[in-house]
């Protein structure tokens, strides 16, 4: 497929989702989107105090307030291609070419995991890097890139599970987690420059499997499922940075949000519109949701409201929310819009939103990305800063309708 043919596709794609959100009755709050603009700038500036703190060849993964620490790591950890990522949305956001030229710095640094067949995240690494490189300015070195990354996700699938490995385990087992949704996108791409529907094969197949069997009668869902791999069978429904078994981790519930409405964007098959919709039925309905829609870490956690909040949730619900909207009836596109216009502007209070200068460079506030482990507990996260920018970026191209 040629560049000129993909440029035209894209847009299309964006024109589709967005004439959509037009059609609706919602007004986007006009004074919200303008504040954007600072925000955006903002943002950048954080960035910048992050770039001059990121030694060679490391990514940046937290900052620690209390101690004035980072926490860095190498390409291959799963949330590599978030910082790459938010410097290109901000990039497109700002024009500031500083920005764009660190993006390419760490691409270079990235692109080797193009070859990595030990984790599943390869969506998360290279589509939200590379991705959104070869959308601002495609070109086939991006495109190889992309195309051998999704390769290299696809030997990760087996047949008997119908899934794509999580994390790699003890011969027997096969783990998947609902994050793994997320990593469809770079699959679905993939069959569409390439025309090799094996991708797309395997999207639907993982994306099938995990609709059977990793949700509750209320559409909540598990974090682990452990496959047998011998059968297929499922034999352990569990949790890994939730409270319990059998309680709904915050972040996972946006995952799955996020991802069915990627892949009924991809396919258009309403059978994931539905259970997208199902999704946000539970998150929105949970009389354990805040009023200013920042969830708790986990929705069943003992002691609400007296517990850590994760902003990382809360900026995925809302990018997914706003995606989620273009593709409804008016009456639950203004109930998703009006929630992620709760989310974007809580998270843009002094409450979650780091003052300039201060929080390592990272954008926002007060995540949590796994407690029960003690790790990442109550502190910035790339990923937040991500959905966050990409979210802004959505509501901003909103449209009032007349």
């Amino acid at each position: 497929m040629s560049t000129l043919l993909r440029t035209t596709l894209f847009i299309f794609l964006l024109f589709a989702v967005f004439t959509s959100f037009s059609q609706t009755a919602y007004k986007p709050n006009k004074q919200l989107q303008k504040e954007f603009s600072a925000y955006f700038r903002d943002a950048a500036a954080q960035y910048k105090i992050l770039m001059k703190n990121l030694p060679a060849e490391k990514f940046p993964k937290t900052f620690f307030p209390s101690t004035n620490q980072y926490e860095f790591s190498n390409s291959g950890w799963w949330c590599s291609g978030f910082y790459p990522g938010s410097l290109l949305y901000l990039y497109e956001e700002t024009k500031d070419s500083v920005l764009y030229n660190e993006a390419m710095h760490m691409l270079e640094l990235l692109k080797k995991e193009q070859f990595n067949t030990h984790t599943h995240d390869l969506g998360f690494m290279m589509y939200c890097s590379f991705g959104n490189a070869n959308r601002i300015n495609p070109n086939t070195a991006y495109r190889q890139i992309l195309v051998n990354s999704a390769k290299s996700l696809s030997t990760r699938f087996n047949e008997t599970t119908g899934c794509i490995r999580s994390w790699d385990s003890k011969a027997g087992d096969f783990l998947v987690i609902i994050d793994n949704m997320m990593n469809l996108k770079l699959l679905f791409w993939a069959t569409q420059v390439t025309g090799d529907s094996s991708f797309y094969k395997i999207a639907v197949t993982h994306a099938n499997t995990t609709m059977k069997n990793h949700f509750r009668n209320d559409n909540s869902s598990y974090h682990v499922i452990n496959y047998d791999t011998a059968t297929g069978a499922v034999k352990q429904k569990k949790t890994a940075q939730g409270y319990a078994d059998e309680s709904a981790w915050a972040r996972g519930q946006v995952w799955g949000l996020y991802g069915f409405t990627e892949t009924y964007r991809e396919t258009k098959d309403k059978k994931y519109l539905e259970q997208a919709n199902k999704i946000a039925t539970f998150i929105l309905s949970n009389p354990n949701l805040p009023a200013n829609k920042i969830p708790y870490w986990d929705f069943n956690v003992p002691g609400i409201p007296n517990v850590l909040r994760d902003a990382s949730a809360a900026a995925i619900m809302a990018s997914a929310l706003i995606e989620l909207a273009g593709y409804v009836d008016t009456k639950k596109a203004n109930e998703y819009l009006s929630v992620a216009e709760t989310i974007l502007t809580n998270l843009s209070t002094p409450e979650y939103k780091a003052p300039a200068g201060t929080n390592g460079g990272f954008v926002l506030k007060h995540s949590v990305g796994h407690l029960p482990n003690k790790t990442e507990v109550d502190v910035p996260l790339t990923y937040a800063d991500y959905y966050y920018i990409e979210a802004m970026k959505r509501y901003g191209q909103l449209k009032t309708v007349q």
